[in-house]
Order: structure tokens, then sequence, then C-alpha cells
């Protein structure tokens, strides 16, 4: 699948690894959309790299259908990376009672129902596509976590959700074969995204020190390089890989 002259919807895409993902395809020539909650950002972004920006709640269909009939409008749209998402870290029983299951319910809605919510949409469309010389009409890409392996205390909710994008990553692989049209995730690991920044200094240096090798942080231009070569590289479909300079997680 080439990037140049086609169309690409990329979630979160105002921030972090999705404005990473937006600004490298643009960079390759193709049209993005960046369909995020953050309109002042997104708007921004959009405007640097000649793209379009659509407020989107990734959970609600309405709001899909708004990005992929953006999408539409620009072209044939071919890719879907799938960047939005929430991080919340609380217990399942802390010295405040219970989890809350309101936080434990949003972030599956956010980070599972709305990756799948956005793939069925722009799949649903792809598979109108005329097909490239590879045969191929389209290639999605969500994005999971190490936590969904080994997550960590306070991550209940957080590696639920992303252990549900891991578990669906094969099944919609097979379902959309026929159409000619791949599926893979990726699972960073201890990422330089504005979730990450939010946390005090110190803590950040211990979490780049504790990845083997390289011992830093992941940037979003490396998430962006490996969306990338998924997208280029017809043969990859159907798995999830990991991201994460061979960190495993401790406990806390």
């Amino acid at each position: 699948m080439e990037i140049n002259g086609k169309v690409f919807i990329v979630t979160g895409g105002a921030s972090g690894l999705g404005e990473g993902t937006a600004r490298m395809l643009a960079a390759n020539g193709g049209k993005v959309v960046i369909a995020d909650m953050q309109a002042d950002k997104g708007e921004a972004v959009a405007k640097e790299i000649g793209g379009v920006f659509v407020k989107c709640d990734v959970s609600q269909e309405a709001d899909g259908q708004a990005a992929v009939a953006a999408a539409l409008q620009l072209g044939k749209l071919v890719g879907l990376v799938n960047c939005a998402g929430i991080a919340p870290a609380e217990k399942t029983v802390g010295k405040n009672g219970p989890h809350a299951l309101a936080v434990f319910s949003k972030t599956v809605t956010v980070n599972l129902i709305g990756s799948f919510n956005m793939i069925r949409l722009a799949a649903d469309a792809m598979g109108k596509n005329e097909p490239e010389a590879t045969g191929e009409r389209g290639v999605l890409i969500s994005t999971a976590s190490v936590a969904a392996y080994d997550g960590q205390i306070g991550q209940a909710a957080y590696s639920a959700s992303k252990g549900g994008v891991v578990g669906m990553t094969l099944p919609i692989a097979r379902d959309l074969a026929r159409s000619g049209i791949r599926n893979m995730t990726i699972a960073p690991g201890i990422f330089g995204t504005p979730m990450l920044f939010g946390m005090p200094q110190e803590v950040q240096d211990a979490l780049a020190a504790s990845v083997p090798f390289p011992s830093r942080l992941g940037t979003p231009e490396d998430y962006a390089k490996l969306a990338k070569h998924i997208i280029e590289n017809d043969m990859l479909n159907g798995e999830v890989i990991r991201l994460d300079g061979a960190i495993r997680l401790a406990p806390r």
C-alpha cells in the first residue's frame, strides 16, 4: 500500500503518537483526517500538515461516521490509525473503597469500543474501494500497550481495554481478509506522550532507565516509523507488534 495520494484517518491525531503518525503520513504525500476531541490542537496540526480536523468521540457512532465522511471527501480512504485513548490509574480496591465502575466502563468504552467503532466504519468504506495492485483495499492499525500483557498495579481498567484490542486483532483480520483489508496492532512500551509528560520528571527518568535498550522513552516518531512499515508491507496482517525496547513491566 502506497501512502502518496491516499487518504488516512488518524484518531487521537492532535497529540502524541497520533500527531506523530499524522505528520509522517502527510510528509509522505498522504491526505490526513485528524479525528480528536482536542479542537484547538487538532485544527492547528491539521492546518500545518494540510489535513482536515474532525471533532470526534471515537466511541460515538455518529462521530465516527462524520470522520469517515470527511475522509471520503478527500479521495480514496485506505488507512485508519487508532491512537485515541485514555489511561486512568485506580486500584481494584483502594483506600477509598472499590474501583469506580464508571471509570472502568469509560476506559473500556473509549479504548476498546472506540477502536472497534472506527475499525468497522472505516472498513465498511474501504471495502468499496477498487483494489490496489496487491489486491489490498485498506489497512487498519490500532494501538494497544505492553500493559495488555504485564499491566501494573492500578491498571486493571487500562490493561483490560488494551487486552481487548489485542484479542480482536486476529479475528478482525480474518473477517476482512476476503475484502483485502489488513488489520494490525502496535503495543507500545514506555513512550513520551502528553499522558506521561504529566508525571514528575524523576518518574519519567526512572521509567526511561527501566527500558533495557535503548534506555530512553519511545517517541511518536518511533511509532510512526512502524506504522509506515505496516502500511507498506502487505504481508503484515493479524498480528500485534510490541514496540518496547524489550521492557517487561514490573508490578509498580
